[in-house]
This record gives structure tokens, C-alpha cells and sequence, in this order.
């Protein structure tokens, strides 16, 4: 039981790879609600050696609340709604690049950020920051309230794993877990707000 315990982390930061390239190369909005609440499962792999298990699942139900109200909101809007078809092959590509520079640079400076953070395991600094990092790229490269949310979720994730080792108070890990819920409601709104604003013209 201990070993898996301390494969978790380790299991976290390869999922954690995995969900947010293909969050960032994916074009059909159900694969990326699908991909989000894996990452979420990998943000609670990440967050388990230092929260107790109880928050750590919290984190992954709250994150997975905010997938399904943004993946209701975009279903309700249209089907097609979140696909780029001028996307690939120069946008997927270009995108990709981008992540894999991006990673190698976290990968290089992780272990003098860790110097900073000595109570954090490298295997779980590595997933917060690639997460933070993939985030910022993603708001970077779209104008689309979709991606946007799902780019702020990223980037609070990783914030989250980080800051878990600094403060684990039950109180900051629920406010944390509302600002989720509250980021998927406002991206909700954000993604219908058009089509109600035609529907009373």
C-alpha cells in the first residue's frame, strides 16, 4: 500500500502531461470535457500526499462539477460549438510545439523552484507547475469562453497543487473548491450568453 501511495504523484504528473496537451490539441469539446475531469483525477493523485484523501477527492468532485456545467452549457448551445476547423494542421501543430517547449522549460527549472519549496516533492512540483504553465498557454492562444474557462480551471489546478503543501486548512481547500465551481458557472454563462442575447432581441 505505501508503494502506491508513492506512485501516486508520479501517476498524477503523467496524466497531468497527457490531458493538458490534449487539451490544448483537441478540437471536440467532448473529448476536452473528458480530458478535463481525468486531469482533475490527476490534481487529486497530486494533492494527496499533503491533503488528507477526503480533500483531495473534494478537489476532484468539485473540479468534475465544473466540467459538466460547462460541458451542459456548450451542449445547450450547439453541438458543433467549440471545434475549430481551420485548426489543424498548422494550429494543432503549432500548438503542440509551443507545449512541448514550455515543458522542457518547467522541466529545467524545477529543481531550483524546489530549492524554494523544500516540504514539496519534485514529482509534484513538476505537475503544478506544467499545469500553470499549459494554462497560461491556453488562455494565450484563444479568444473562445470554452477554452478560456477550461485554460483558468488548468491554471487553478496547478495553483492548487503548489499551495497544497504550503497550507492545508479544510476552510481554504472549500473556498477553493467554490472558486471552481464558480470559474465553471461564470465560463457557463459566459458560452450561452450570446444565444440568449439573440433569442431576446
Amino acid at each position: 500500500m505505501p508503494i502506491i501511495i508513492d506512485l501516486l504523484p508520479l501517476i498524477g504528473t503523467l496524466l497531468v502531461i497527457t490531458t493538458s496537451f490534449g487539451l490544448l490539441i483537441n478540437r471536440d469539446w467532448r473529448w476536452m470535457i473528458c480530458l478535463l475531469g481525468i486531469q482533475y483525477i490527476a490534481v487529486a493523485m497530486l494533492t494527496s500526499p499533503s491533503w488528507p484523501l477526503q480533500m483531495s477527492i473534494i478537489k476532484m468532485i468539485a473540479g468534475w462539477m465544473s466540467s459538466a456545467v460547462l460541458g451542459m452549457a456548450i451542449a445547450s448551445v450547439a453541438p458543433d460549438r467549440g471545434r475549430e476547423d481551420s485548426f489543424w494542421p498548422s494550429g494543432r501543430l503549432f500548438r503542440l510545439l509551443a507545449a512541448i517547449m514550455i515543458t522542457a522549460a518547467v522541466l529545467s527549472a524545477v529543481p531550483t523552484i524546489g530549492d524554494l519549496i523544500p516540504d514539496l516533492s519534485t514529482t509534484t512540483l513538476t505537475g503544478g507547475m506544467i499545469l500553470i504553465s499549459l494554462g497560461l498557454l491556453h488562455l494565450g492562444l484563444t479568444a473562445q469562453p470554452f477554452r478560456i474557462s477550461i485554460g483558468l480551471l488548468t491554471l487553478l489546478a496547478g495553483f492548487e497543487i503548489i499551495y497544497a503543501s504550503v497550507e492545508t486548512s479544510i476552510l481554504v481547500a472549500g473556498l477553493l473548491a467554490g472558486v471552481n465551481i464558480g470559474l465553471g458557472l461564470i465560463g457557463a454563462y459566459m458560452i450561452t450568453a450570446p444565444e440568449l442575447e439573440q433569442e431576446y432581441e
